[in-house]
């Protein structure tokens, strides 16, 4: 296949005759093992040496066997992995002269210059500084006879590149860190399992969630469950807050609730500096209300548990683009970290993301509490306003009047997160003024005249449901515009706010964990997109994906099966293989069932599995709640800039491109596109955009399987600016 020439790819840079070193510092994160693994791989991948430095800092300070060389077979079965298995911990010995300097002797000895360092912004901290220090601790070396001139010239730079390892989320410059969305699953998992037991009893629950410094866990954990009230250390609660608080929970009870969920970050403080503590925001409670009150403080389960996809996507993408960082290093390229914005990994320099970082919390600790929550980014910032704007009802008499009715449907298959961007444009369009109907059943129920007027409290407890509440189905406007038209008439509706679409590998990869030599033949939804497939396998440890948008034939299949016979005559034992339902209308999965367990005779065994509808049931999770509701709460706002701008003498005139649009994310951004403009980009025959972004990642999964492949970093390389991380015109939203 033929290069554009003006894309760059990495089979261009080479780490032959480098050295490459590992470490977890710090406290530990889900998805830390996915990071060591893409490291480890990559850096084999382009022929580097790579190590292990064993227990964090303390393991390059004691020395010995705490380096090791890693093998590609080291990191198997690690992706799935919660914690680190290369261990961390924390060493006072660094912090000092002679700590770092027995530590550069250890790292010349094995001639590593090159160190990833996965942990906070304390971790990273001490990584920079080793790095300025390097020559004059070289240089001690030298003088003290330990090393050689040769090996003070040969290894004279110290080239450091950082991933953030923090489920707290609390490092400024990316929006989201390691651990953060995994910590996020076990929270959530808590809350929707206390909720039963509180509506039960008519109970109130008070959940302390980790964030010393940080509230980010406490805030969005209460945004994706719909608590009732939240605390964190960024933004105290103004003086009165104890009543304020009364008031809503005993609101809520008055309009038929049988619970109250209350989340608190275990730094939170007062305007004055005073803690605020699960246990105070109980006995306020009990002695104000008198409402059944229990608290459950998370602890380190938050930390615990296996990593969800997103970290280990998140982390795999940020161990490769860590080790092309490193390859394209000079002796005066400043250290950097490996940050995510929007749907792009970037590159940051390291100490202008820590000293933002460190501004955070010297603004709170003077009470600048605003400017705290600003520079905590545009994300955070926003996570705050929508909860404020979705968790407080304001009374009828506060709110702005509009003479606009707004209908909200679903349509297409149920998908994860669909009630909660419903109740959140409810919620934001009841608080713009506006009437709200719901459309049961989508564009079908719509010309039947399913239409009812919808109010705030017939949304509460929507966010952690699963499918559709509204009911959806895949009828297509086209055959009733009459009737529905007609609908929109009747009910003078002026806008409407469509959700849905074009109209679970781990748990068997575990099982094949345990057999010997057995691989997995996977069959996953998504039409003729092969997101699913991609991504799924990338964030599984997939061999192989098929899909349709990546035509291949027999040649290719045979290929596959021959690369996975060399592995599993290795001490590799199992295979995972994931197919797009309609990546080829003859090679179907039992097709590839059939060819595997024939040409695999003798090696291994295989196995099928069609997960089918599974994929769209359970609960939304907590990415799902959250986008889901932000996306809807921006979406609603638009509606009301359009509505206002056009309306002229009582009537709505929409007949310019952008009265309707896409919202979608584009790179770095939420963007509104007319639907027209998308004409030229969309393949309506198989239901797909003609460039799909995802694709990118898909020479990952093979380099990290051990094949051969080209893979484009045309985006990498461009060190930017922490200032400029964050897109002007609308808000970046983390996302896979």
């Amino acid at each position: 296949m033929s290069r554009p020439d003006n894309k760059k790819f990495f089979e261009n840079l080479t780490g032959a005759g480098k050295s490459i070193a590992v470490l977890t510092s710090g406290g530990d994160a889900q998805g830390m093992n996915a990071a060591v693994r893409a490291v480890v791989r990559m850096g084999i991948y382009v022929g580097a040496k790579v190590y292990f430095i064993h227990e964090g800092y303390q393991g390059m300070v004691d020395g010995g066997d705490n380096i090791e060389e890693a093998k590609w077979e080291s990191v198997s079965s690690m992706l799935q992995v919660g914690g680190t298995v290369i261990g961390s911990a924390r060493c006072k010995e660094f912090r000092t002269h002679e700590g770092r300097l027995k530590a550069a002797h250890n790292l010349v000895q094995k001639g590593i210059t090159n160190l990833c360092v996965i942990g906070g912004d304390g971790s990273l901290t001490g990584a920079n500084l080793f790095r300025e220090e390097w020559s004059g601790l070289l240089a001690e070396l030298f003088e003290q006879g330990l090393i050689d001139e040769d090996a003070a010239q040969i290894y004279s730079a110290l080239h450091i590149v950082g991933m953030v390892g923090s489920i707290d989320n609390d490092f400024c410059g990316t929006d989201m860190t390691i651990g953060t969305d995994s910590a996020l699953h076990r929270i959530i998992e808590v809350v929707d399992a206390i909720m039963t037991t509180a509506q039960s009893h008519q109970r109130t629950f008070v959940l302390e969630v980790m964030g010393r410094h940080c509230g980010y866990l406490a805030l969005v954990s209460a945004l994706a469950c719909g608590a009732d009230w939240v605390l964190i250390p960024e933004m105290p609660p103004e003086d009165g807050w104890e009543e304020k608080m009364c008031q809503k929970l005993s609101a809520t009870r008055s309009r038929g609730s049988r619970l109250n969920i209350i989340i608190v970050a275990e730094g939170s403080i007062d305007r004055h500096g005073k803690a605020i503590t699960s246990s105070i925001v109980k006995d306020l409670v009990v002695s104000r209300l008198g409402f059944d009150t229990r608290v459950t403080i998370l602890g380190h389960v938050q930390r615990g548990g296996t990593p969800s996809a997103f970290d280990r996507i998140l982390a795999s993408r940020m161990g490769v683009e860590a080790v092309l960082a490193l390859l394209e290093t000079t002796a005066n390229t400043a250290a950097c970290v490996v940050s995510l914005c929007g749907n792009q990994s970037v590159r940051l320099p390291l100490m202008e993301c820590v000293q933002m970082t460190q501004e955070v919390q010297k603004a709170m600790d003077e009470k600048r509490f605003e400017e705290a929550v600003q520079l905590r980014g545009r994300s955070f910032e926003n996570n705050l306003k929508t909860y404020k704007l979705l968790a407080h009802r304001k009374p009828e008499s506060e709110l702005p009047h509009s003479n606009f009715n707004v209908a909200v449907l679903n349509v297409g298959a149920p998908a994860a997160g669909m009630n909660a961007a419903v109740r959140s444009a409810i919620r934001v369009g009841i608080s713009e003024g506006h009437k709200m109907f719901a459309v049961n059943d989508g564009f079908e129920g719509f010309y039947k005249g399913q239409i009812k007027e919808i109010k705030w409290a017939d949304v509460g407890g929507w966010t952690g449901q699963g499918g559709s509440l509204l009911g959806t189905k895949r009828t297509l406007p086209a055959k009733h515009v009459g009737e529905i038209a007609e609908q929109m008439r009747k009910y003078n509706i002026n806008a409407l706010l469509v959700i849905g679409g074009f109209e679970t590998c781990d748990r068997i990869k575990q099982s094949a964990s345990g057999t010997k030599r057995r691989v997995f033949i996977i069959e996953t939804m998504g039409g003729y997109c092969g997101y699913l497939a991609s991504v799924g396998g990338l964030a599984a440890g997939a061999d192989a994906a098929y899909i349709y948008e990546e035509p291949f034939d027999i040649r290719d299949l045979q290929a596959n099966v021959e690369h996975l016979t060399a592995k599993m005559k290795t001490s590799i034992q199992r295979g995972l293989i994931l197919r797009n339902e309609n990546s080829n209308e003859n090679y179907t999965t039992d097709f590839i069932y059939q060819l595997y367990s024939e040409e695999g005779r003798g090696v291994f065994d295989c196995r099928k599995n069609v997960l089918g509808h599974m994929q769209q049931g359970g609960a939304p999770s907590p990415f799902d709640r959250n986008f889901g509701t932000k996306i809807a709460a921006k979406a609603m706002q638009w509606i009301t800039k359009k509505l206002n701008e056009s309306y002229r003498q009582g009537r709505v005139f929409a007949n310019t491109e952008d009265s309707a649009c896409l919202l979608g994310m584009r790179r770095r951004a939420m963007v509104f596109q007319p639907v027209v403009q998308l004409k030229d980009e969309t393949d309506f025959v198989h239901r797909i955009p003609k460039e799909q972004w995802w694709l990118k990642l898909r020479p990952l999964m093979k380099i990290l399987a051990k094949y051969k492949t080209s893979y484009d970093v045309s985006d990498s390389g461009q060190l930017e600016h922490v200032v400029l991380n964050r897109p002007k015109a609308s808000e970046a939203i983390a996302a896979i």
